[in-house]
């Protein structure tokens, strides 16, 4: 298991999403785990893994049934 910490524009980009995207999911919840050292946020890519593990999906129906 990899443990390297990646900065809010590299976890983004490992995640292929907007940068904007994850500081507004660590303000409203529901994102990847993150760190906070000092000021700095970081995501391990073992987390970022598991996030998207956790998000996996069968059909777009089963996305709608779990909101």
């Amino acid at each position: 298991m990899s443990n390297d910490l990646l900065t809010t524009e590299q976890a983004a980009q490992y995640l292929d999403l907007k940068r904007n995207t994850l500081e507004i999911w660590r303000t409203r919840g529901g994102g990847p785990l993150f760190v906070k050292i000092g000021r700095n946020v970081r995501y391990r890519k073992a987390d970022l893994d598991a996030f998207v593990e956790r998000n996996l999906l069968t059909s777009t129906s089963q996305a709608n049934a779990e909101r």
